[in-house]
């Protein structure tokens, strides 16, 4: 869940460019003809901040458009790079993505976000090798910047490094305090060392920062059920649901509850819905599963 740490534009760095233009032009007389004649023409900032109004439009196309024509006009214009990388990231254009992460470095090599987001590509590409080297380098730039050690936590977590995962995130927690992800993490790291409380306390300072984590409430539901708190797992279930109504593990949980429950009626209810959420979403072995929990469930019902 990197999505609240790596979307960060950096406008001020438009606007920066934009205020040394206007003082060129006042201290030197000789150049402000030509620059005014050629007023009309657009700029490579000009276009940067075109690409940032169409995203913040939605305009996603649009916006990678006139980030590239920024870029053509100016190669070295570092926050272009930056924010077409963003941009292409979000359509899911990861290797030129990571390039353009990789361009923005090149353009500013004090740029601390840019090598931060190029080290969550190459994470989400499981090249974890490169992505830590340039998340180091991003913290070694600026040691304060929350989503380089939250990427950093993802990749020892990736390792196995539980224990320098949580660490990270706890810097990440630090440095973002509003960012949930952190959090949930940390629990995952400590249901991997099978540390329960510790896990539900982490999942519950989750869901204390953004009420409707789906996936924190989804997890605090299996470890209830694998307690055997079955009401306290159905209620985190339904929250899971609630919170996004597509996460199909929300509703596989819950029908696993419901057959414990002997509720086979709402165990077939929400067991068909979990199977056709996973089918739509492409995930054919939990689809799989959840067909032939339904089975189950149905025979049960008729018995």
């Amino acid at each position: 869940m990197a999505s609240s740490f790596t979307k960060y534009r950096i406008a001020g760095i438009a606007s920066l460019l934009l205020i040394t233009s206007s003082t060129l032009a006042l201290t030197l007389p000789s150049v402000a003809v030509s620059l005014l004649a050629q007023s009309s023409a657009k700029t490579a900032v000009d276009w940067l901040n075109q690409g940032l109004q169409a995203i913040q439009a939605g305009k996603i196309q649009d916006a990678i458009a006139a980030f590239k024509q920024a870029i053509k006009l100016d190669p070295k214009l570092a926050a272009a790079h930056y924010n077409l990388g963003l941009a292409l990231r979000q359509v899911g254009q990861l290797q030129p993505s990571a390039d353009a992460f990789y361009q923005a470095t090149q353009a500013d090599p004090q740029f601390a976000p840019a090598f931060a987001n190029l080290g969550g590509a190459l994470l989400e590409g499981n090249n974890l090798q490169q992505a830590n080297d340039y998340l180091q380098r991003a913290l070694e730039l600026d040691p304060k910047l929350g989503f380089a050690h939250y990427n950093l936590g993802l990749v020892r977590e990736q390792q196995k490094d539980c224990e320098r995962a949580i660490a990270s995130f706890r810097k990440a927690m630090e440095y973002s305090k509003n960012a949930p992800e952190p959090a949930y993490h940390i629990g995952i790291c400590y249901l991997q060392q099978s540390q329960i409380d510790k896990a539900k306390a982490a999942f519950r300072q989750a869901i204390k920062i953004n009420p409707k984590y789906s996936e924190a409430h989804y997890n605090l539901g299996t470890i209830w059920f694998n307690q055997g708190k079955l009401q306290e797992a159905l209620e985190a279930f339904r929250k899971s649901a609630e919170a996004n109504s597509n996460y199909p593990n929300a509703y596989y949980g819950a029908g696993l509850v419901f057959i414990q429950l002997r509720q086979y009626e709402n165990a077939v209810q929400v067991l068909q819905y979990a199977r056709d959420l996973y089918n739509t979403q492409g995930i054919s072995q939990w689809a799989t599963n959840a067909n032939q929990l339904l089975q189950q469930a149905q025979k049960l019902k008729q018995q």
